[in-house]
């Protein structure tokens, strides 16, 4: 579905990004992981169109989208969450998802409708009329996913969707992005939850420096001694082996 073929992006004199390569299956969920710095959300920025890349292609589905803005890229289908939610305070929380919705639905109670089921179904249901102001650090992380999801993607990019959550909430969350999988939406994650990312990821890529270091089977990442140097740590690296082996 996705392809990024030796893509750069340099920020005047800082190197961001550099020379990265790597494919993501249809129906696939893939990782994508590395230290805080190493380029992931800039990696996001160059697929979803919010950043144009100074060298190298990327390609969506059959389509070169490398110079595409970030509108057409959602039309296609790529939409993507944000580390730091920032939800339109002032209205509510249907309201935010219908901003999503309004892309394939312009008529506002088509758009609502829309809003509407995509709320309960990352279980904001019971807020759905509240505002978004009022919601809660778990809350407005879904509200961020229902948004994206309102767009109706083939492609869903998520960045750190976990971040911020306690056991508890990251025990509701992965459920909900397993189903969102399910009902057929290819997902690219950076999470730092590494133990979700082993879980839930089919293969990772490791993004070191700006450089994709290593890719694979999560054992096999895990087990890599790039990676366990550059990010994991020893004992970590053994520990997720074991975990993503048993899963």
């Amino acid at each position: 579905m996705l392809v990024l073929d030796s893509v750069t992006k340099r920020f005047s004199g800082l190197l961001a990004v550099s020379n990265a390569s790597l494919t993501v299956a249809d129906g696939s969920i893939t990782g994508l992981i590395g230290p805080n710095g190493a380029g992931k959300t800039t990696l996001f920025s160059l697929i979803s169109g919010f950043e144009l890349p100074t060298s190298g292609r990327i390609v969506f589905g059959a389509q070169d989208v490398t110079e595409e803005a970030p509108h057409v890229r959602a039309r296609r289908g790529i939409a993507r969450t944000f580390q730091i939610a920032q939800p339109f305070a002032g209205v509510s929380v249907r309201e935010n998802i219908a901003v999503g919705a309004y892309l394939r639905h312009l008529r506002r109670n088509d758009a609502m409708e829309k809003a509407t089921a995509i709320g309960r179904r990352v279980g904001l249901g019971p807020v759905l009329d509240k505002l978004a102001s009022s919601l809660t650090v778990a809350e407005g992380k879904r509200l961020e996913l229902a948004r994206a999801l309102a767009t109706e993607p083939r492609l869903l990019l998520l960045d750190e969707v976990l971040a911020g959550l306690n056991p508890s909430e990251i025990r509701d969350v992965l459920p909900v992005v397993r189903s969102i999988h399910d009902e057929g939406v290819t997902i690219l994650m950076v999470e730092h939850i590494m133990q979700a990312v082993m879980t839930l990821c089919e293969h990772v890529y490791v993004l070191s420096q700006g450089r994709i270091i290593a890719s694979g089977a999560p054992s096999e990442v895990c087990a890599d001694p790039i990676v366990i140097e550059a990010y994991l740590g020893a004992g970590a690296g053994r520990h997720l082996a074991r975990g993503a082996t048993n899963a």
